[in-house]
């Protein structure tokens, strides 16, 4: 519902920004200051883009978690696509996406609202990390913790497997 509501109210509030902007400095300055947005939106979501691109590889490169990189990256993302959509409320909110401190603000609302039982990128780089919630016994040293099943008994044992033709 919320989804619809927003592709039905966006439109409507810019067909009416459009309007009351035009009629206050006409047409040609009105197209200048859409046309400028985007240009200035496309040049400013590259910065920030490279800006988190790099923070999300020193999280890879450092093990840590990457879900606010990728956030910020995402939002980023966003941003950029409302600025090129042509209007006065998309840019405005494109361009706040844009300022780090509103995207931290995002994401500290968003991540109160999810809730991740556990992150865990790779079971042997973890070395004696702990999670919240995690009372999993760690690894020491180099222990593999593994479950396996005896599947010889399943097997038929006459003779050579079916991919090969017993000819040795």
């Amino acid at each position: 519902m919320y989804l619809f509501l927003a592709f039905l109210m966006v439109p409507i509030i810019e067909i009416a920004l459009f309007i009351q902007v035009g009629g206050a400095i006409g047409l040609w300055p009105t197209l200048a200051i859409v046309v400028l947005t985007a240009v200035l939106g496309t040049w400013l979501v590259r910065t920030q883009g490279r800006l988190a691109l790099g923070q999300l590889r020193s999280s890879f490169e450092q093990l840590n978690d990457p879900t606010e990189p990728l956030a910020h990256g995402a939002m980023i993302l966003v941003a950029g696509a409302l600025l090129l959509t042509p209007g006065f409320f998309t840019d405005a909110v494109g361009f706040a996406l844009l300022v780090p401190q509103i995207r931290i603000a995002v994401y500290r609302y968003l991540r109160s609202k999810v809730t991740v039982a556990r992150f865990q990128m790779d079971p042997g780089s973890m070395h004696g990390r702990s999670y919240p919630g995690d009372n999993s016994p760690k690894p020491q040293g180099d222990v593999i913790d593994t479950d396996y099943e005896d599947v010889s008994k399943d097997r038929p044992q006459k003779g050579p497997s079916g991919w090969v033709d017993g000819q040795g």
